[in-house]
């Protein structure tokens, strides 16, 4: 995005933020014929009803003004649970040009969709000159419903003034949810990190839908609209129109699997906010619950079932990619552990599984482990027995035995059962969702195909730099195209409770399962 790489070098994401937008000012982009209308003074990011001032140019706000809605059809519909997955639901999409009085209709039939609620407009508009998608505005359009029923298939259509989604030529845009339920059934849910857009995160999100998942966990690096990944802006690769391309490739499912992502360094977008996630906040509406909405919007929890879920933000504590190291002030960890704290205490709660971008444990040879999320976080997944973690990053498929204290205490082959509770940890290193591929520096070993070594070669990320380390506890490596499938199954009291836990290849192929197993009390 035009930051001297020198420069960028040194600065936090805060920086490189006020950096961009001194150079794209008002008077710079009028001396170099590039006028806008409210894209420099009042910020890229334009809620709500003024949302329209943010036109690239005058010319252009004339002509959109006369789009005629009938030809505008909405794209990329994507679900997020609420603070309360059995009661609300938002439905997020987006349009090609600006609409007059987007709504979403809502109702128990198809052909009942009486309840209509006005949607919230969010305009993005990304200057000519920041990366290489300049002059071009996005709209996203929001609409959170509340107080629905518990465990409840809903119908919706999303539409604005001239495009009805229950005129019968429309019918076929309708789409379905269902909330969460009100008391504890078995479920499924899936998840994998560093998807982007491209054939092979198209072919797992085909398989994604093929397992029925109530929610679908993504562990950061969502579209990779900026490819540089460094919390660094000198790329001049940074195109905010591959957000539009994720978008439609992962409709399919997402329209009707909410899908819950956690934000990764490529997902940090200097331009729009100092926090980098200006953009995000665009185009998703999340669990408002987190520590610190203004730094960390990628940060909250939610309860399906029995199994609490929570998302962390790793840029705050990571050492390999410094861009937003700190931002929270530790509010962040101090957040987790009154979490975990929390749900260890609720009688309604059985497993708690976590998901978040950087690794704490992985013999990747990009990547490898994050020293922050060690220090930071592992000793509270052991002190509150953190039944999965879920990591991205690393593009490639890589399970632990299980861990305390950064060392294992019990060996977990395929087919294997772990009990927290007195074990430890499991921890899915899940990237391989469509990016390209990483590599190991230990053979292959997966289901079918074992392999077992003794111990692997690898690094860790620490405030210094990297640090060599041999590990004993990489137990399976699969390097190819996979995601995670994880099956809920709750019991009585006093019987134990399961999560069963399978790696599947973009063939459809099983390379990994295992059994998380805690006995309810």
């Amino acid at each position: 995005m035009g930051v001297p790489e020198k420069l960028a070098e040194r600065m936090t994401m805060a920086e490189q933020h006020e950096y961009l937008r001194a150079k794209f000012s008002r008077r710079n982009m009028i001396r170099g014929g590039a006028v806008t209308l409210g894209a420099v003074a009042g910020g890229a990011f334009v809620p709500g009803a003024v949302a329209q001032a943010a036109v690239p140019t005058q010319a252009a706000a004339t002509s959109t003004e006369k789009v005629d809605g009938a030809l505008v059809a909405p794209f990329g519909r994507h679900l997020a649970f609420g603070n309360d997955p059995r009661t609300e639901i938002t439905v997020s999409w987006q349009v090609p040009a600006a609409v007059k009085k987007p709504f979403i209709r809502i109702g128990a039939h198809p052909w009942d969709l009486s309840r209509k609620i006005e949607a919230e407009v969010r305009t993005l508009y990304t200057p000519a000159g920041v990366g290489a998608s300049g002059d071009h505005t996005q709209y996203y359009l929001h609409a959170k419903l509340t107080h629905l029923r518990p465990g409840k298939t809903y119908y919706y259509g999303v539409g604005h003034a001239g495009f009805d989604p229950c005129a019968p030529h429309l019918l076929g845009t309708l789409g379905t949810f269902t909330t969460a339920p009100s008391h504890a059934e078995p479920f499924t849910f899936t998840a994998f990190g560093d998807e982007g857009v491209g054939y092979h995160g198209l072919a797992n999100d085909a398989l994604l839908l093929g397992q029925n998942p109530s929610f679908h966990l993504h562990a950061g690096d969502i579209a990779y609209a900026d490819p540089a990944g460094a919390g660094k802006k000198e790329d001049t690769g940074f195109d905010s129109r591959i957000w539009d391309q994720f978008l439609a490739q992962t409709e399919t499912v997402a329209k009707q699997v909410p899908w819950m992502p956690a934000y990764g360094n490529h997902d940090m977008e200097a331009w729009y906010s100092p926090n980098g996630y200006g953009g995000e906040e665009a185009r998703w509406t999340l669990p408002d619950n987190g520590p610190d909405k203004k730094n960390l919007p990628g940060v909250y929890s939610f309860v399906y079932g029995n199994t609490a879920i929570i998302s962390l933000d790793a840029n705050d504590i990571s050492f390999e990619i410094p861009a937003n190291l700190g931002i929270s002030g530790g509010t962040q960890t101090n957040w987790l552990e009154g979490q975990l704290k929390k749900f260890r205490a609720s009688k309604d709660v059985d497993f708690i599984v976590i998901f978040f971008h950087h690794c704490a444990y992985c013999t990747s040879t990009a990547h490898a482990s994050e020293g922050g999320v060690r220090q930071e976080w592992v000793p509270l997944f052991d002190k509150y027995t953190v039944d999965l973690v879920i990591n991205g990053h690393n593009h490639q498929y890589e399970r632990t035995d299980v861990i305390k204290g950064n060392a294992v205490t019990k060996k977990l082959p395929i087919g294997g059962t772990a009990y927290p509770e007195t074990d430890g940890v499991v921890y899915v290193t899940a990237g391989a969702a469509g990016r390209s591929l990483y590599a190991f520096t230990a053979p292959e070993s997966y289901e079918g195909h074992e392999n077992e070594v003794d111990s692997v070669a690898s690094f860790i990320n620490l405030k210094d730099g990297k640090q060599n380390e041999t590990v004993a506890w990489s137990r399976v490596r699969y390097l190819n195209y996979s995601f995670l499938r994880v099956d809920v199954t709750p019991a009585h009291k006093g019987r134990l409770a399961t999560l069963t836990v399978r790696g599947i290849a973009e063939t459809g192929a099983e390379v990994d399962h295992f059994t998380v197993a805690r006995r309810v009390r």
